[in-house]
């Protein structure tokens, strides 16, 4: 088998217009996702039951959906319904990007609002103590105290996650979208040459991979030094 390397090369501009769309793509969910994962996660820890319910439902559902299922829903399922088509909406959800994106970020959200969650269970009862002796509110001890320290543990699972969505975002060549997988999927059918096109995919996607890790890596070593065991 001879690998074409003269037709990766030629096809390099569409791999990378494609790498800008997966960047896009990853970006705005993370960022909306994480939006959406604050209240949530404090919904989540509440001791309000119907709030608590609520958040548990939410993200009950999105995570035990598949995400492609969810992508269809929200693209090709809301347009049947003429109330959708009819209202000031209709041009956000006609439009590709901002559907996978809203999947994206729904998805992104429930996981990411069970992990900060699990971390505010997790915040060591001294925190608490000491935050309460210093006569600070409920909401100020969660904006100065329990959210920061929750959001710096939750840093090992939050990349796990962040890697997980940029490899799903591939789901947006379904939709029509051209990003990494949907320039590999466009070179195949161009050229008929599916190992060099998904084969180029794959080293994108790693060299993102490595660059995600080596990013959480450093934000670790910053922000979670100080629980790291010290040598005697």
């Amino acid at each position: 088998m001879i690998f074409d390397y003269n037709m990766i090369f030629d096809a390099l501009p569409l791999y990378l217009s494609g790498l800008l769309t997966t960047l896009k793509l990853l970006g705005l969910s993370l960022i909306f996702g994480l939006f959406l994962a604050l209240p949530l996660s404090l919904m989540r820890v509440s001791k309000r039951v119907l709030l608590k319910a609520t958040a548990w439902c939410f993200t009950y559902v999105i995570r035990g959906t598949p995400l492609l299922v969810q992508l269809f829903l929200i693209y090709y399922g809301l347009a049947q319904f003429s109330v959708v088509r009819e209202s000031i909406f209709w041009p956000l959800f006609s439009s590709a990007t901002f559907c996978a994106c809203f999947a994206f970020a729904l998805n992104t959200g429930a996981y990411t609002a069970e992990i900060i969650a699990g971390s505010l269970r997790a915040t060591p009862n001294g925190e608490i103590e000491a935050a309460k002796a210093m006569g600070m509110s409920r909401y100020k001890m969660f904006r100065r105290v329990l959210l920061p320290s929750a959001l710096r543990r939750a840093l090992p699972q939050y990349s796990n996650e962040v890697i997980m969505m940029m490899q799903a975002t591939s789901l947006a060549s379904i939709v029509t979208l051209i990003d990494i997988t949907g320039a590999a999927r466009t070179f195949n059918a161009q050229f008929y040459l599916p190992f060099e096109a998904y084969i180029t995919a794959g080293a994108f996607y790693l060299c993102m991979t490595f660059l995600l890790v080596h990013l959480f890596k450093l934000a670790e070593s910053r922000w979670l030094s100080y629980l790291t065991p010290r040598r005697h």
